[in-house]
């Protein structure tokens, strides 16, 4: 495992967001959802794509709260243009369990 100084930390921005918006995403080579993610009025809203369809249907994604990195560059997933990075923890079997605040936050709270 490589250390990283604290400065090389605090330059993430892992922030909590709310999904908003779940779409299918048959393009992807990998089940995965298309997501919007409002992160507040200081960031926005941020789209992405998530591997996370062994775990989480539709309906169990709108409204939850996530927590994204939302200072990496804008990737192109197949037609998807990502352009957060919403955090999760890779089991053994590949499923991801998504990283989120224990209760309800404002949405846009930097991780500290």
């Amino acid at each position: 495992m490589k250390e990283i100084s604290w400065a090389e930390f605090e330059a993430v921005e892992l922030r909590t967001g709310t999904i908003i918006e779940v779409e299918d995403f048959p393009e992807a080579r990998k089940p995965a959802w298309k997501l919007t993610i409002d992160f507040g009025p200081e960031i926005g809203t941020r789209r992405s794509s998530a591997q996370i369809t062994d775990l989480y249907r539709r309906d169990d994604l709108l409204g939850r709260q996530v927590v994204g990195v939302v200072n990496f560059p804008p990737k192109q997933i197949g037609p998807v243009r990502s352009e957060c990075l919403v955090t999760g923890f890779v089991q053994a079997d590949g499923s991801v369990v998504l990283a989120q605040p224990e209760r309800p936050v404002e949405n846009g709270l930097k991780l500290a």
